[in-house]
């Protein structure tokens, strides 16, 4: 199963430098969206729906706006449309935004999921750590689950030093914040982690790829795309019983054509 995930930083923006025929050559079984920044009336047209893929959208409610969105080969047994579909917690403020949608096939989930970046304002940090705390209750619960999942998405969190280049400068900027990156040492089960609890998601790319300036988005200020100053922040973060299953191929990061700030990000699973 070959999995993408891109942050499309509006979808009719990624569509016009020609993202939906990088698509059609990569031909993936699921392809999963983030920041669609589009309502469902706005992308009606054959374009946003490929032939041979299932097309599932979550819009923010705010035109212009956040909103995941999930492409897929086979017919999922089960569509999820925000987080207050899988949890009973209040979620209605995430939900607005659109920032989760999961699709269920019969071993496999697979979820694209745009975490709040706080960078704009402190208001924003705070909601993004109150969905952080919150969302630890379905992570908690899919770890119990008798299937596999795969949480693809921009977490907007450099977890390590080596996933952003100006990791000096950037320690008390959102993204990169010690408790930001707390919170994935936890996620992951890293030794670093100060709590007892941690739970034992992995971070697929990390299993095929160690090496150093491996970003996945990159300002659109300044030189830093042709400096390759960047962060990864976009993940395949996936359940312990996939470990073994995650494939290496090559462009897994790619970079020959930009449809976004951000990059696609594609894993192979022996799945």
């Amino acid at each position: 199963m070959k999995v993408i995930s891109i942050n499309v930083n509006g979808i009719r923006a990624a569509a016009r430098k020609g993202m939906f025929g990088w698509l059609k050559k990569v031909d993936a079984d699921v392809i999963c969206l983030q920041e669609l920044k589009a309502q469902p009336d706005q992308i009606e047209d054959s374009l946003y729906h490929p032939e041979g893929y299932y097309s599932y959208f979550h819009s923010a409610e705010k035109k212009g706006y956040s909103g995941v969105g999930i492409y897929c080969k086979e017919k999922p047994k089960a569509i999820h449309m925000g987080l207050g579909a899988i949890d009973d917690a209040d979620w209605e403020d995430v939900d607005r935004e659109g920032r989760y949608i999961q699709v269920d096939f019969k071993d496999v989930s697979v979820v694209s999921l745009y975490m709040p970046s706080g960078s704009a304002k402190e208001e924003r940090q705070e909601f993004k750590y109150v969905m952080m705390e919150k969302f630890e209750a379905v992570l908690r619960s899919m770890q119990r689950k008798k299937r596999e999942f795969i949480i693809c998405g921009d977490w907007n969190i450099a977890h390590k030093k080596v996933d952003i280049k100006n990791w000096r400068g950037n320690q008390k900027n959102s993204g990169f914040l010690p408790e930001e990156r707390s919170w994935m040492d936890w996620l992951l089960n890293e030794e670093d982690s100060l709590r007892n609890d941690n739970l034992q998601f992995v971070d697929a790319f990390r299993i095929i790829n160690q090496e150093e300036h491996q970003y996945t988005w990159w300002s659109n200020r300044g030189q830093a795309w042709a400096n390759n100053t960047g962060w990864r922040i976009d993940y395949h973060i996936v359940s312990k019983g996939l470990r073994d299953k995650v494939v290496a191929g090559s462009d897994l990061i790619y970079k020959e054509e930009r449809f976004s700030d951000h990059a696609p990000l594609a894993i192979e699973y022996d799945i």
